[in-house]
Parts: C-alpha cells; sequence; structure tokens
C-alpha cells in the first residue's frame, strides 16, 4: 500500500523563481530530468525526486487548484525558523499543545502552501 510521499508536482509560469526557491529556501538539489519537451526541473533530497516543477504557458492556470498543501518533515524546528527569518520568508508558527508537533507554513512562489513540520521524538 501507500509507504509515504513520491513527488508532487508544480506548474508553474515562474520556472526559475520556483527553482530557486526550493533549492536556496528548502535546500533541494537539481537531479536529472528527461527530455518532455518543455522547460522544468526534478528537486530532490538525498537522491529522491521529490518535487517536479514544470513550466505552463497560458490557459492551465487552473491546474493547481485542487492542490491544497504539502508538507515535508523538518529534523530542527528553530534553525529552520531562522533561516526562513534570514531569507525574509513569512511563515504562520502552529505548535500542538502538547508540544508533540510544531509546524512552518509557508507559501513558496505560486501561492503553493508548504508545512514544515518538527514532530518530538
Amino acid at each position: 500500500m501507500i509507504s509515504g510521499l513520491d513527488h508532487i508536482n508544480i506548474n508553474t509560469k515562474r520556472l526559475e523563481e520556483t527553482r530557486r526557491f526550493f533549492v536556496d529556501i528548502l535546500g533541494f538539489d537539481v537531479g536529472p530530468r528527461p527530455d518532455f519537451g518543455v522547460p522544468g526541473y526534478w528537486l530532490r533530497r538525498g537522491g529522491t525526486d521529490i518535487v517536479h516543477l514544470l513550466e505552463i504557458g497560458d490557459g492551465r492556470e487552473g491546474v493547481l487548484g485542487a492542490l491544497d498543501h504539502f508538507a515535508f518533515r523538518v529534523s530542527d524546528h528553530q534553525a529552520m525558523k531562522a533561516h526562513l527569518e534570514r531569507h525574509d520568508i513569512p511563515y504562520m508558527l502552529f505548535e500542538m499543545p502538547d508540544g508533540s508537533r510544531k509546524s512552518l507554513t509557508i507559501k513558496d512562489p505560486n501561492g503553493v502552501t508548504i508545512e514544515l513540520n518538527w514532530r518530538a521524538p
């Protein structure tokens, strides 16, 4: 059955800005990508493709409509918060009352919501 996140795809008219966001802010690497005849990137962590970016033209703006958010796990909540602040990335903080989880919610350049979740060991 389902064992985890395979990848997400973001269709964007802001390809280079979106690539820089995921590489510079979230620490992804650009990996190899087949030539599909349209510009895009496959972004990876630890050798695994996680985020696919695809440049779109006019008339495809509604494709993102069903994507509400996605989440990544982070190992150090405070370090991630400081990193976002250094880069002037606005965030919303959510903390579970029992301290078992903290989430930093941000937006990518396309307005896609991303949760950066830390869970207590």
